[in-house]
């Protein structure tokens, strides 16, 4: 029976790896840090990349790669790996959808509840002795307010579940999915409509060629001034300077995003001196729960996988 040999540029949940050494079938190399070089000098050995957000599988690594068979997400999104040229090679790649869902959700109804709360910029204050501010700033309730979600995937429908329950009225607009999903929510015929209306507006979709760059200045403008803007989903789906433009000139009220186009974010970035901003590091899918699953789910796929590849081999 062979073994194979599986890389991980970063530790995974304590599940998954015992699930990878539960099966005897793999031999496992896990680097601390996702290190381009030190994956360099053994990926010519290896048959499985096991590979998290945090790291980018190019081209030119798959070039070295020659033994590699298998390339398992863990996680939803694949704009980290070239996927194409990958599949050209005969690499087989695959995610893991649908894990994540919940774990998403709840990170962007928490935004929803924190910008209508203006909670991180009280916590601010109050620790800077500010008091009398509790007159100052008109919060407000989230029950009956819209909200708009981009992308009716699994996460999308997910958070409009949750919205729901707090008495949101929930739109989306996708013009990539079709059919009834059981949940009282209204379908737009374009983004801009789905803008015009919305006081939250939750972004969930895939970075592609379709959706690269599309929140900029013309549909920040489509907004309420007193409307919100939510990313988890990817940070270059948002035009960063106009957002910033956005919250500077006060287009819109305020923005959280947990998702920035470059990964960690540099020490300057643009959007670090806003107040009207909520920002976390890429953590709305990295609960405890979500992460077993997801590991889990990713073990399991890759081992269903290589073992298929055999049982094609013999017949």
């Amino acid at each position: 029976m062979n073994r194979w040999k599986v890389l991980l540029p970063q530790p995974i949940a304590r599940a998954g790896m015992e699930l990878l050494e539960k099966s005897g079938r793999f031999e496992v190399i896990v680097l601390s840090s996702p290190d381009m070089e030190k994956v360099k000098e053994v990926i010519a050995e290896v048959d499985v990349l096991l590979v998290r957000s945090g790291f980018k599988v190019h081209r030119e690594l798959l070039e070295i790669a020659p033994r590699l068979k298998v390339i398992s997400r863990v996680g939803a999104g694949l704009d980290n790996i070239d996927v194409a040229y990958a599949r050209k090679k005969g690499i087989e790649v695959f995610n893991v959808e649908g894990a994540n869902a919940l774990s998403v959700a709840e990170h962007t109804i928490a935004f929803v509840l924190a910008l209508a709360k203006n909670l991180f910029d009280f916590d601010r204050r109050v620790r800077k002795g500010e008091w009398d501010i509790r007159y100052a700033y008109r919060t407000f309730e989230i029950q009956g307010k819209t909200l708009g979600v981009v992308g009716f995937g699994l996460i999308g429908r997910e958070t409009a579940r949750l919205a729901l329950g707090l008495g949101m009225r929930v739109l989306f607009y996708d013009p990539f999915v079709e059919g009834e999903f059981g949940l009282p929510v209204e379908r737009m015929n374009s983004l801009g409509d789905l803008l015009r209306e919305s006081d939250f507006v939750s972004l969930h979709t895939p970075l592609n060629e379709h959706t690269r760059g599309m929140i900029g200045e013309k549909e920040l403008k489509c907004m309420k001034p007193t409307a919100f803007l939510i990313n988890v989903s990817r940070g270059a789906v948002v035009d960063t300077y106009a957002l910033c433009m956005a919250l500077q000139e006060k287009w819109i009220a305020g923005a959280a995003t947990d998702v920035f186009t470059e990964e960690p974010p540099p020490t300057n970035h643009a959007l670090f001196s806003l107040e009207n901003i909520i920002l976390t590091p890429h953590v709305a899918g990295l609960t405890r729960e979500c992460s077993e699953r997801v590991a889990i789910k990713a073990v399991e796929n890759l081992i269903r996988t290589l073992e298929d590849r055999e049982r094609k081999v013999r017949s």
